[in-house]
């Protein structure tokens, strides 16, 4: 009896919720890369509907390590909070010039460094004041569904509202790839990224001026 009433209370959210799934393949110079490697990538899917938005209760973390960004590639929720902890013995200022969502957290020595809250959807490049070679990608999410490929490429979105709506797959070096679908009917995804975008774009520093002028001489 007890398993016939949850059931009743179950239907209606799985009446109402389906899935999309598919592979992601990455593509240099027509030569295709480890399977593994499209982890980095970020797949999400934003229904017609606006989605209600929760930002993570925990902080999500890009920490300095060896002069990177850590992880490369972050998803998160519209006002979310990301902290920017330095695991190296030396220096860093990570900075963003991105629309609606700049910032510029300071110089920061080796510790639990300091916290931004992304309060706008949008794409944010994220860089190091001391080091040019170094970026990050923070993609600031309007919707809730969205994960990583597996080492197998492969990725699987759950419960998802049964309404047709954008399937997006985003790598920082790719253009975006994007199909209508809908959850529960769309066939599984076959994705082939060509990652011909330059690894570090071309950029000048938080003052917006070339690296190595007398502003950053201090560092």
């Amino acid at each position: 009896m007890r398993g016939f009433l949850l059931a009743l209370l179950l239907a209606p959210c799985c009446a109402n919720s389906a899935g999309l799934e598919g592979k992601v393949s990455l593509m240099v110079d027509g030569k295709a890369l480890r399977a593994e490697e499209a982890a980095e990538a970020v797949v999400y899917f934003r229904p017609a509907s606006p989605a209600r938005l929760e930002p993570s209760v925990s902080e999500y973390s890009m920490s300095t390590e060896r002069k990177q960004f850590v992880p490369h590639i972050l998803p998160i929720v519209v006002g979310s909070v990301v902290r920017f902890p330095n695991q190296d013995a030396i220096l860093h200022n990570a900075f963003s010039t991105s629309r609606n969502n700049a910032f510029d957290v300071g110089l920061y020595a080796q510790g639990e460094g300091h916290t931004v809250t992304f309060s706008h959807a949008g794409y944010v490049r994220v860089y190091c004041n001391v080091h040019h070679s170094m970026i990050g990608h923070i993609l600031v999410l309007d919707t809730p569904y969205f994960t990583h490929p597996d080492a197998q490429g492969r990725f699987s979105l759950a419960n998802l509202p049964k309404e047709r709506g954008d399937l997006v797959v985003w790598h920082d070096r790719a253009k975006p790839w994007h199909v209508k679908a809908t959850p529960g009917e769309t066939a599984a995804a076959e994705v082939v990224l060509d990652l011909n975008l330059r690894r570090i774009p071309q950029h000048m520093n938080k003052f917006g001026k070339p690296y190595g002028t007398s502003d950053n001489a201090a560092y």
